[in-house]
């Protein structure tokens, strides 16, 4: 009896542990998040700004923020910023633009 006992709350304990990715697995995946916003962005020399957010999986995405230079000849080289949202089921970026939230500093 006491063995069926020890055994059945040994069984418990591993099935309750959680699961965590070691660093290689994470940072494998930064690199397939930077990899794929790169691409889905349209700014040459795209860069992160910053860490990844990484929202919960209930949320399913991760959030980075890019920084390059508009390609376009009338924007003249501009500086450009890009909010990338990373689908972690589907694994595919999608971007938008991100200058106007940006805050702007005041001189004094």
């Amino acid at each position: 009896m006491k063995a069926t006992t020890l055994l059945f709350l040994s069984l418990a304990a591993l099935a309750t542990q959680a699961h965590a990715s070691s660093p290689d697995a994470w940072a494998a995946y930064d690199k397939a998040v930077l990899a794929s916003c790169t691409k889905a962005s349209g700014l040459k020399w795209a860069k992160p700004v910053g860490n990844a957010a990484q929202f919960d999986d209930r949320v399913g995405y991760t959030a980075l923020l890019l920084q390059g230079q508009y390609p376009q000849k009338h924007m003249k080289g501009q500086q450009g910023t890009e909010l990338c949202l990373y689908n972690k089921k589907t694994k595919t970026a999608y971007v938008t633009e991100w200058d106007s939230v940006s805050p702007t500093v005041k001189k004094p």
